[in-house]
């Protein structure tokens, strides 16, 4: 945990209290808005507070590091699942994940963004790359990676960036490696 992450978790139980004790409408604060701005807080401190600077402490860095250990010691593939900061303009971690798997050695047409299948066959033809190893690295949110990815043939690992609301999503997840047809002995 860096110096400005528990700041920010001090402001976080300042808010809470605040609501707790009605001192603040519901319309400018609520416990929604703290729990989401805490799991975005805890995922990478810039999603809340953009003028936050790089940090090796971060869930993403460690997240790049594991994929990236996995990447050169084997040919297998790896999902990761983030559903707090999908791709969109400005800062998200899917584009600063992919960044610093590029920076590390990953090539960049290996990592891909299952958001960016925007049709059936660009699906297929996305889920056949990582069927074949030619996709070594795929990130999407579990709506989208959840149920109907059928990719576990070179599947070595899963990575969880944030964990999702609710229970069952958390076994969808878990639901893409561990099948029939996946060619690795040990995930």
């Amino acid at each position: 945990k860096t110096q400005d992450f528990a700041d920010y978790l001090g402001d976080i139980s300042q808010r809470a209290d605040a609501v707790r004790h009605g001192f603040v409408k519901r319309t400018e604060d609520n416990m929604l808005k703290i729990t989401t701005d805490g799991r975005k807080a805890a995922l990478d401190l810039r999603l809340v507070l953009p003028s936050s600077g790089f940090t090796f402490q971060s869930k993403v860095m460690r997240c790049a590091e594991n994929v990236f250990e996995n990447y050169i010691k084997t040919k297998g593939t790896q999902l990761v699942f983030c559903d707090t900061s999908t791709p969109k303009a400005g800062f998200n971690i899917y584009d600063e994940l992919k960044r610093l798997l590029a920076g590390m050695g990953v090539a960049e047409d290996e990592i891909a963004f299952v958001h960016d299948a925007t049709s059936e066959a660009k699906r297929s033809k996305m889920f056949d790359m990582m069927r074949n190893g030619k996709l070594r690295v795929l990130i999407g949110s579990t709506f989208k990676l959840g149920l109907g990815v059928n990719v576990q043939d070179k599947l070595i690992a899963i990575h969880h960036l944030d964990v999702p609301w609710r229970p069952a999503d958390m076994t969808q997840r878990e639901g893409r490696i561990l099948r029939q047809g996946n060619e690795n002995e040990k995930v």
